[in-house]
C-alpha cells in the first residue's frame, strides 16, 4: 500500500513541522574519491543506502547530519573547481570544537585553506575555508561564540526543546538570557532590546 498524502491548511502563524537539517547533497565526480575526502578529513563515517536506487552513489554521516554523494552523469553537472577559496562563495559550514587540531591536519594532508575572523561587540569566531575534491567549498568555526538574537517575535525551534538550559551549538549554554527567552516560547523583550542597541549604535557610527 503506497504512503497516504494527506493535505493539511497551514496558516501564516502556525509553527512548522521541521526538527533539524537532515543531510546535504553534492554531484561529484568520483564518489570513490569524495568518500575518502569526507572520511579522513572530516571523520565521517559510510552507511547503507537504499537498496531501491539504481544510479550510484554513497551516504555518510556523523555529527548529527548526513551527506548525500551522487556520481555525475558527465563533466558538465559538476562546478568547475576554482582555483581561488572564496569565503563568500557558497560552502557548508560545521563547528568545531579544536580549530588549531584540524589546521594541523590540513596541513598534514596538503590541503589548502584561509583563514577568517568574524568580530562583533567584542565576540570573535574564527573560520576555515578550504575546497572538497570537487571544488565544494567547506567551513570550519567556532561559531558557538555568537549568540543567536532573533530579529522578528518568532520563537526560534531548538534541536532539543525538552533541554532548558539549551545547547552551546547555539551560544546559549550557561546565558540565562537566552534560557528566559526560549524557556517560555517567545523570542522575549530581552532580544528585542538588543537588537535595537545595537541599531542605534550602527546608526550612531554613521551619523558620525
Amino acid at each position: 500500500m503506497g504512503l497516504e498524502i494527506v493535505e493539511e491548511e497551514v496558516s501564516p502563524g502556525s509553527e512548522m513541522p521541521l526538527v533539524s537539517l537532515n543531510h546535504v547533497s553534492f554531484v561529484v565526480r568520483s564518489v570513490s574519491r569524495s568518500v575518502r575526502f569526507y572520511e579522513e578529513v572530516l571523520g565521517f563515517v559510510s552507511i547503507k543506502r537504499p537498496s531501491s536506487f539504481k544510479f550510484h552513489g554513497a551516504w555518510l554521516y556523523n555529527y548529527g547530519i548526513g551527506i548525500h554523494l551522487l556520481q555525475c552523469n558527465s563533466l558538465e553537472e559538476v562546478p568547475k573547481k576554482k582555483g581561488v577559496i572564496n569565503p563568500k562563495d557558497n560552502h557548508i559550514s560545521f563547528q568545531c570544537s579544536n580549530m588549531h587540531l584540524l589546521i594541523r591536519k590540513l596541513e598534514e594532508m596538503g590541503i589548502q585553506y584561509v583563514t577568517a575572523v568574524v568580530e562583533d561587540s567584542g565576540i570573535q569566531v574564527d573560520q576555515l575555508f578550504f575546497h572538497d575534491p570537487d571544488g565544494y567549498m567547506v567551513e570550519i568555526c567556532n561559531c558557538e561564540n555568537i549568540p543567536v538574537l532573533p530579529l522578528s517575535s518568532c520563537p526560534l525551534k531548538f534541536p532539543y526543546p525538552k533541554d532548558m538550559t539549551l545547547s552551546s551549538i547555539y551560544g546559549s549554554k550557561g546565558n540565562p538570557m537566552f534560557q528566559s527567552m526560549f524557556q517560555f516560547g517567545s523570542c522575549g523583550a530581552e532580544a528585542e532590546s538588543v537588537i535595537m542597541e545595537a541599531l542605534v549604535t550602527d546608526i550612531m557610527d554613521i551619523s558620525f
